[in-house]
Order: structure tokens, then sequence, then C-alpha cells
């Protein structure tokens, strides 16, 4: 890890948080001394929300979406970080600065903040991810509190692998509150998209996914599935162009001469 740049001479104007604190070269991507790193399941799953993630409104350059990286959070402690298992941000560039992928995600940097974050309930972090623990003194604060009190991010989605529960907090009134889950599909309006629970098979794998859906509930195809569809349409189109052909031929008619 680079040192942290050296404190700058204060200026009169004072110059802004982009130039003075920390960047997303100067602070870690991920903690050394952390043990292990996530299951397959928290690599695939974080895929299948951001390859499924299309917005009508937002073209693919104005959206940044990514699965278990540093979100920075706190100018006054640049090193106090929480590690989402997924979030995604309108209005941010694909790439930092529009010419490089993000080692980290760092708030003063960019701007503007995550839009839904995704946590994935574990036995292990059920009780932090939940608004269960409480903060101790002289300690960062809690997930909890930084999604809503520090952040202030709109959605928070959770879902349990182990028991398939979708859950969904919408921030009303500067306060999370319960969403109504319907056939376990969560409406995100602002995005005119949904979010929900589907069984079927991501990178050879079956079973129940969370993924994005259009305002209707229809599924969001990734860019494999859309190549697949394509391909079966064009495959159709072939036979049924071969099949009337031989109904010609057999009428007496050259289908090359019609």
């Amino acid at each position: 890890m680079q040192p942290l740049k050296p404190p700058v001479e204060q200026t009169n104007p004072p110059r802004p948080p982009r130039e003075t604190l920390p960047t997303m070269y100067d602070l870690p991507s991920e903690d050394p001394e952390e043990p292990g790193l996530p299951d397959e399941y928290h690599y695939l799953q974080p895929q299948l929300l951001s390859a499924t993630l299309r917005l009508t409104n937002y073209s693919e350059d104005e959206i940044f979406s990514v699965g278990d990286m540093n979100l920075y959070y706190d100018v006054e402690h640049p090193l106090w970080y929480k590690r989402p298992d997924w979030f995604g941000v309108v209005g941010a560039p694909r790439l930092y600065e529009g010419r490089d992928m993000r080692l980290s995600y760092v708030v003063w940097q960019e701007r503007v903040n995550p839009f839904v974050v995704v946590e994935l309930l574990s036995p292990g972090t059920e009780k932090e991810d939940l608004g269960r623990t409480e903060r101790g003194a002289d300690t960062p604060p809690t997930k909890w509190e930084v999604y809503e009190q520090i952040l202030r991010i709109p959605y928070y989605i959770l879902f349990d692998r182990y028991t398939s529960e979708l859950k969904a907090f919408r921030l009303v009134g500067g306060r999370y509150q319960a969403m109504e889950i319907l056939d376990q599909q969560v409406s995100i309006p602002e995005w005119g998209v949904r979010i929900g629970v589907w069984q079927g098979g991501y990178q050879g794998i079956e079973r129940l996914w969370l993924r994005w859906c259009d305002a209707d509930g229809r599924l969001i195809p990734t860019a494999e599935e859309r190549a697949a569809t394509a391909e079966k349409r064009a495959v159709t189109a072939e036979e049924r162009a071969a099949a009337l052909a031989q109904r010609l031929r057999e009428m007496g008619i050259d289908p090359d001469q019609v």
C-alpha cells in the first residue's frame, strides 16, 4: 500500500477534498489482515446483479456497480470503510475519471453515494447486516449506521441464501423502513426496475439467485442470455425458411425463383 499523501498547507479559500484527501490510489482496496476471501457464491451473485442491471434512463457509462469493494465514507476518518457485497451508483462514470478501473470507492472523490446496496446474509454477519449490533467506544460506526445515517443510501436489500428470504428497506425521513415484498420482488421506482429472487442457472450453477427485472417483473437478460436468444431466433427463422422451401418444391415450385 502506498503511504498517504502528506498534509497539504491550508489555503484561503481551502482546497477541495478531491485535491487534498486520499484517493482510491492511496487507500487500500482490501484488508490484508482479514482472513480468507469471499466464497464462490459471494463472487458469482454480485456478478449476476451487475450483469442484469440495465437502466433505460442511464447509459452504461453513467452506471457503476460492483461487489466486495471497499467503500470509504468519512472524510474525517479516511481509513474507515465498509465492504458491501454489492452496490450500485448512478451518475458516476463506469471508469474512475473516465480512464481507470477503481481500486476502491471513495465518496469524497466520487461526490455521489450508492443508491442501492445489497448484503448477502450469513450466520457470521447477520446481526451486523440487520442493524442488531451496537457501536463500541472509539470504534467506527456500524454498517447499518453508515448506510442509513451517513451515506443515506435510499435502498438497502438483504438476501439470505440459506432461507431464501428477501428483505428490503427504504430510507424514509432519515430512517430505514421495511418494504413490502411481493412475489419475491422489490420495486426500485426511481430506476424503473425491480430486484427479485429467481430460480435458474448462472455460470453452470442451478439455485436461487438475486437478479434485476424490468418494471413489469420480467427478467433483464445477461449478455450471454441475449446472445443465446438471438442465436435461437436465427436458427428458428432458418428452419422456417427451409420448411417453406420444401413445401414449395412439393408443389412443383422452385423456391429460388419465387
